[in-house]
């Protein structure tokens, strides 16, 4: 039995339309599947960007920090700096005040200067006067006077041709002739200087005594006639320990310096640079005193003044 043409028909385009749903469907399907490639692969993109900005962030979190340190030493310093230099100031409003004072003094004093001048210069117009009126006077005694000198001497030369006319006869030496002798005058030699070793003890003797004044002198005596002289160093030591025990830290370092310089192989080389950080700590600069203490740890790790100085930085 045959079935009617609509139907036919009819079934014809239902399956044309479940195969374009189906192809429909398919088309959606690898759609889906690539849109889900693409997000996978944005994915990973994103969670590397994310990584990177992490990092990225981790750095600059730390450049703040080390930034904000290095804005805090900045501030520590200049604070150093402000207050040296009202110090400063002050110091030099004190030194001017006390310069007007003594200007004002000495301004008063050149004035009385100058009236005590004006009534000399009187006194002087007063007495050349007085000597102008004497000196005539003197002028025609003189020529009185010249005239008797003149007859005196004609008579002593007659007198004392006699004389030696009356010597050679009696065969006697004239007196006037007599020189006397010379006596022989012992010369004194200059007394050797101290030696190095004399002056050293000599010098640390007296620091030991707190006379640092006399220690210092007899060191820079020392040093000036044997520069070459194995105390030498310790003795440019003891002059810059004078002024740190004196509280004079900036001159201490200088001392410390020439150790550090001009004797470079001595004993005292740890020491000095130990102190001259220590020195530096002392006016609040603390950066160089980081710097004096890095090298004597890198130089002279193994010595006493090493081992300070590791634990110093630690602190710092």
């Amino acid at each position: 039995m045959r079935r009617p043409l609509r139907t036919v028909r009819a079934r014809r385009h239902h399956g044309k339309v479940i195969m374009q749903n189906k192809t429909i469907w398919i088309g959606v399907m690898a759609a889906v599947l690539l849109c889900s490639c693409a997000l996978q692969e944005d994915v990973y993109t994103l969670d590397h960007r994310l990584s990177a900005l992490e990092r990225r962030n981790l750095e600059l979190e730390k450049q703040n920090r080390e930034l904000e340190k290095l804005n805090r030493d900045l501030l520590q310093a200049k604070d150093n700096i402000s207050s040296r230099v009202e110090g400063m100031d002050q110091t030099r409003r004190d030194d001017e005040m006390a310069l007007r004072g003594q200007y004002a003094g000495l301004a008063a004093q050149v004035q009385r200067v100058r009236e005590d001048a004006r009534m000399l210069s009187g006194r002087l117009e007063e007495m050349e006067y007085l000597l102008n009126q004497k000196l005539k006077g003197f002028e025609d005694n003189q020529l009185k006077n010249r005239e008797r000198m003149d007859r005196l001497a004609e008579d002593l030369a007659g007198t004392r041709k006699r004389i030696d006319i009356m010597d050679q006869y009696l065969n006697l030496e004239g007196t006037q002739n007599q020189k006397p002798t010379k006596s022989a005058v012992p010369v004194k030699t200059a007394a050797s200087p101290a030696s190095d070793q004399t002056l050293y003890l000599e010098g640390k003797k007296a620091f030991d005594a707190g006379a640092f004044e006399k220690a210092k002198k007899v060191f820079e005596q020392l040093i000036a006639a044997y520069p070459q002289s194995p105390h030498a160093d310790n003795a440019q030591f003891w002059i810059g320990e004078i002024y740190y025990r004196d509280k004079w830290y900036e001159k201490a370092i200088l001392e410390y310096q020439k150790v550090i310089e001009k004797y470079p192989t001595g004993n005292k080389v740890p020491a000095a640079l130990l102190k001259q950080g220590l020195s530096f700590l002392k006016i609040g600069e603390t950066n160089n005193a980081r710097l004096v203490f890095k090298e004597l740890v890198a130089k002279y790790p193994e010595t006493n003044e090493g081992s300070i100085a590791k634990k110093k930085l630690e602190t710092l």
